[in-house]
């Protein structure tokens, strides 16, 4: 049941020093409004809940988490999208709905309900999505009156989008937002993405919470399979501690307000340019929450080439980014490629010792199965202080390839964990 005590008032951590220096300018895009409130979900003194409206005829896809846990916001998205339809997007922040039931349903039941109204459509064509602690049953019945009057007064403009980064983030230290523009057979259309996640990253479909708007008109089928490709190379390509969330969710919705031709195929080539700029955004959504990894200070690309295949690229990658003791050594500033050397040995894929050679930037470290014979401590150690850094690895066995955002492992992702719910 929900406590009676008085919420705790929400606290501002310290912005990540791998934060963009400014956010971007943020264009309407047609057919879509935003609007965030204070409904007192987990914390007091902040908002924690988003509405957007959508028009009519705008179309929904989405990519969801592969946790055998899911929760019931996920499970209500997935049917949802059955229908293909939407006109009303809710996320809250503080509380996942995840593991909590049949309280879990009702909630998510009453807050389609809650939208639908104040939307004017059917509960089916709602879209919700929660994140925050996991087993607490989330109290929906605060979103009544809360949603009518965002749905009253939301609007398209780019101080919305910032509100809106803003809503839905949690141990996040800042607000993720991108934009792009494009033309679809000569017909302009822009893109806008936001995006929440620290903590609990490592998707293996999407990531924690992601929302992209279009105003291009694409059918609903193009749409999904534009999305499951970019999430590929883009959230499912970012790491921050190894633990898959059970509420993780990437939506795009389409609009068409733009008025282009619709294209029936992905395939087609006037989507080339519509393709690359959301592949583009996508990753930059990826990247945002890499920098934004809890307690993070250093952003960490780890590239593997020349495996038996990308598959196989991406499972070492992963192993080497998901290594406590490989980030740990990168939060100390420590070139130890011997970590390195142990992640890629674990990762259960083909590899050969002998033909293995390592990189911490531009500096070689380690080549044919030993340390580099013009290694330089002192070369490799400046690498290993500067902010970004990037380890790479060959493999030296087929043409496979693959890259993979994470960050470094500090003390403070310890204390931010260790007190999330108290």
């Amino acid at each position: 049941m929900s406590s009676s005590k008085s919420p705790p008032v929400s606290k501002s951590p310290p912005v990540s020093p791998l934060a963009p220096g400014r956010l971007p300018e943020m264009p309407p895009v047609a057919g879509v409004r935003l609007a965030t409130a204070q409904a007192g979900i987990r914390y007091a003194g902040r908002t924690d809940v988003l509405y957007v409206g959508l028009d009519e005829g705008t179309r929904a896809a989405g990519v969801f988490t592969r946790s055998k846990c899911p929760s019931a916001p996920v499970d209500w998205c997935r049917e949802a999208l059955s229908g293909g339809a939407a006109r009303a997007l809710v996320v809250n922040s503080g509380n996942a709905n995840a593991f909590t039931g049949r309280l879990g349903r009702e909630a998510v039941a009453l807050t389609a309900r809650i939208a639908a109204r104040a939307a004017g459509c059917n509960e089916g064509e709602v879209f919700i999505a929660s994140t925050g602690v996991i087993g607490e049953p989330l109290p929906a019945e605060r979103f009544e009156g809360v949603l009518g009057d965002c749905a009253g007064r939301a609007e398209a403009g780019g101080a919305a989008w910032t509100e809106a980064a803003r809503a839905i983030m949690t141990t996040d230290t800042f607000p993720k937002l991108a934009t792009r523009s494009t033309e679809i057979d000569g017909t302009r259309v822009t893109i806008n993405g936001i995006a929440k996640g620290a903590g609990m990253i490592a998707p293996d479909m999407a990531t924690m919470l992601a929302f992209v708007f279009t105003d291009a008109a694409l059918p609903q089928p193009v749409l999904q399979a534009l999305l499951a490709e970019g999430t590929r190379t883009s959230f499912n390509c970012v790491t921050v501690d190894g633990d898959t969330s059970t509420s993780d969710t990437l939506m795009l919705f389409a609009t068409g307000a733009a008025g282009n031709a619709e294209v029936s195929q992905e395939s087609d080539p006037r989507l080339a340019g519509f393709r690359a700029a959301l592949d583009d955004l996508l990753i930059e959504l990826a990247q945002l929450v890499a920098r934004d990894g809890e307690g993070a200070r250093k952003l960490v690309t780890v590239r593997v080439e020349g495996a038996e295949s990308d598959a196989s690229a991406h499972r070492i990658a992963l192993s080497i980014a998901n290594s406590p003791l490989v980030k740990t050594a990168v939060a100390g500033e420590d070139a130890n490629w011997g970590r390195v050397v142990m992640a890629v040995g674990k990762a259960g894929e083909p590899a050969d010792r002998d033909r293995l050679a390592i990189w911490f930037g531009a500096v070689r470290v380690a080549v044919e199965g030993a340390r580099d014979p013009a290694y330089s401590e002192h070369a490799a150690s400046a690498v290993m202080r500067e902010p970004e850094i990037e380890i790479r690895v060959a493999l030296g066995l087929g043409s496979g390839t693959a890259r993979v955002w994470t960050c470094d492992l500090t003390k403070a992702y310890v204390e931010i964990n260790g007190d999330y719910r108290s």
